[in-house]
């Protein structure tokens, strides 16, 4: 993504009042997708989503991207193939929060490293991905554009 699309991204955020701004990225390797699961306890404990977090203050985008790849799968990421789009929600605390989506490429490392997520499973085009209506869209989306 051109960095005046990132910059768009973050004009937009502000202009709709945006509390915080949340990266996440659909992995690919093998043509299985990666999902991770938020553990019980936690808000949205439980569902299944995609590597990813929150942006840190004067954090830009694209480097939390990798940051946040990095440190809840403990792979890198290779390449960004595309910006799959955005979606809104509240928090208990009543923040607005905007997730930004990209298909990546990664570099793996072997396994999966758990820091923040209770479980991880691969899952290919044809499965029933046990996602929330947003993250289900955004999947659809990535096949799509492979």
């Amino acid at each position: 993504m051109r960095p005046v699309e990132i910059a768009e991204l973050d004009r937009q955020d502000d202009a709709d009042g945006i509390g915080q701004q949340i990266v996440a990225a659909v992995v690919e390797v093998g043509g299985r997708v990666l999902l991770l699961r938020r553990p019980a306890g936690e808000f949205r404990g439980g569902e299944w989503e995609f590597p990813g977090g929150k942006v840190d203050p004067g954090e830009e985008l694209i480097p939390a991207l990798h940051r946040e790849v990095d440190e809840e799968t403990g792979y890198r990421i290779e390449r960004i193939t595309d910006y799959l789009g955005s979606f809104d929600y509240t928090t208990r605390s009543g923040t607005r929060q905007r997730q930004h989506t990209w298909s990546v490429q990664v570099i793996p490392a072997g396994d999966i490293r758990l820091t923040e997520h209770d479980a991880y499973a691969w899952i290919s085009a044809g499965d029933e991905p046990p996602l929330s209506g947003e993250l289900a869209a955004i999947l659809d989306a990535h096949f799509r554009t492979r």
